[in-house]
């Protein structure tokens, strides 16, 4: 019954701390929807301008170009890979092409030659000897040019191809790992967002345990012979409470923003709640070492941006491998929870795996809460509570 009545105190005192509650449950939503605004204006359109010097030729008395067909054919191919902004325009001329290079309005110019459809349709009759070429032209030293020009190319391979009747000598396929073949930007960023709104309880969590020292409510506490083990647990599962709709909220603002999960929501909770527990446990230690709400929020600063920054939520972020147990890489960032966390919500939410393939993120994060909650304990009773 003692823990129940922590628990009920806990609600109430986090409802009295409005402002850092508000701060905690919106900044996950927050960070969805101006990463959603900087997907939205950042999105990548690749323009390709074409000079159409094909003069095609009469045969069956049609005339032949295709050269012009060969733009028709862009159109429809940019159409079927969905929403890759390929841009091709026609133009006149090589040094109208050429100024706007220059200038940064276009990333590659290409050149059909004049004897195009002669070429194609010496191919079609079976004239192997028949070749024609194409002249790209751009900055060789610009990403955008290297991406249009291999798509370019890859179209007009196809494009031969079907025009002369010919095979590929070797067939290509992709197989996409889970709906990686349709994920957007936006979508790649949701899962590390979902762990910075549990980031947040830091605060929460912190103030939470370091406003009984400070408020000298602890003593109460204490001479109601309440373990330690049960205000920590009745705070901390009030936490956890926030952290959870904190995520589901944060979920919620990315859904209403077009963004797909695959998956289990239940193991996303699963996933949530056991990165609540490791961020309340951390919290302790912060509590622990501070006396007041005021040294909380400048002393939690550090640890709260180094989960953040440096574990790929906020920012995809990679890094090599120490060592390996069992096959499972432990880094640096490993030391801190969210890394695994992030890698478990990316293999529930967007791979659509399942309970056996995030075992080894589960039990990182489970070991390293361990160890939190051990250190911060030992430290937050004997600077805390052996005094009363």
């Amino acid at each position: 019954m003692k823990i129940s009545g922590v628990i009920a105190k806990s609600f109430r005192e986090q409802f009295r701390s409005f402002w850092v509650l508000l701060l905690s449950l919106s900044m996950g939503p927050f960070f969805i929807f101006i990463y959603f605004l900087i997907m939205e204006s950042s999105k990548p359109q690749y323009n390709i301008l074409v000079v159409n010097g094909d003069s095609g030729l009469f045969e069956n008395g049609q005339h032949l170009n295709y050269g012009k067909d060969l733009l028709g054919y862009f159109s429809t191919a940019n159409l079927d890979i969905g929403s890759t902004p390929f841009v091709t325009t026609v133009i006149a001329d090589r040094n109208t092409g050429m100024e706007k290079l220059k200038n940064k309005r276009a990333d590659a110019l290409i050149i059909i030659p004049v004897s195009f459809t002669q070429s194609l349709d010496a191919r079609k009759h079976h004239d192997s000897l028949a070749l024609t070429g194409i002249e790209f032209m751009g900055d060789l030293t610009s990403a955008n040019y290297l991406i249009s020009a291999v798509w370019a190319n890859e179209m007009i391979n196809a494009f031969a191809l079907l025009t002369t009747n010919s095979k590929r000598i070797v067939e290509v396929t992709e197989t996409a790992l889970g709906v990686s073949a349709s994920i957007s930007s936006f979508d790649m960023i949701v899962p590390g967002i979902l762990i910075v709104s549990l980031i947040m309880l830091m605060f929460t969590a912190s103030i939470a345990f370091v406003a009984e020292v400070e408020n000298k409510t602890i003593m109460r506490l204490k001479l109601s012979r309440l373990s330690t083990l049960e205000f920590l647990g009745g705070i901390g599962f009030v936490q956890m409470m926030v952290g959870i709709f904190s995520v589901v909220l944060t979920l919620f603002m990315a859904i209403l923003l077009g963004f797909q999960y695959q998956g289990s929501l239940i193991l996303m909770l699963i996933i949530a709640g056991l990165t609540s527990l490791s961020i309340i446990s951390f919290s302790l230690i912060i509590a622990a070492v501070t006396k007041s709400a005021n040294e909380v929020l400048v002393v939690g600063n550090f640890p709260m941006f180094l989960f953040m920054f440096f574990t790929g939520a906020a920012f995809p972020l990679k890094s090599d491998a120490l060592f390996t147990v069992t096959g499972y890489p432990v880094t640096i960032q490993g030391l801190m929870t969210p890394t695994h966390a992030i890698s478990a919500l990316n293999k529930t939410l967007v791979m659509n795996m399942d309970l056996k393939s995030i075992l080894p993120e589960i039990t990182a994060i489970i070991m390293l809460t361990i160890i939190y909650f051990i250190v911060g304990a030992i430290i937050f009773k004997r600077r805390h509570l052996s005094r009363y």
